[in-house]
């Protein structure tokens, strides 16, 4: 009778344990808030609308190396816990963009987590075929 006890308790313990590891998982992909476009979405609407930010979040240094015409720069490791100043309107619609494209997914999660309504990620100038000012 004890070790069917002990049987049942253990495998209720793996059922919890299990399940706690796949809600976790869960809810990590369920916190990307953001929108992921392609360079060319990105581009069609620098080409089309107005009122956009164009965001770089690439280090200073790596920005004035060469960066998307109109871009201002706001290195990733610089957003924290509070609004960035550059960004004083949560409902504008903000593009981000990096070198490869980690920072700038990073950058805009933590944008979204702000409360920014808008924010549209499309990855890193290095997978840019457009031109870039120097």
């Amino acid at each position: 009778m004890k070790k069917r006890k002990t049987s049942y308790l253990a495998a209720i313990l793996l059922i919890l344990i299990l399940a706690g590891c796949t809600t976790g998982h869960q809810k990590e992909e369920e916190t990307m808030n953001y929108q992921q476009i392609t360079p060319k979405e990105a581009k069609e609407i620098m080409d089309t609308r107005e009122g956009y930010i164009i965001l770089d979040v690439r280090t200073r240094e790596e920005y004035d190396t060469g960066h998307i015409e109109g871009a201002v720069c706001l290195p990733n490791e610089e957003i924290a816990d509070t609004e960035p100043e550059l960004l004083p309107d949560k409902s504008r619609q903000i593009l981000v963009y990096c070198r490869s494209g980690r920072r700038s997914k990073e950058a805009a999660q933590k944008l979204a987590d702000m409360g920014y309504e808008n924010v549209l990620e499309f990855g890193g100038i290095l997978d840019w075929p457009y031109e870039i000012v120097r």
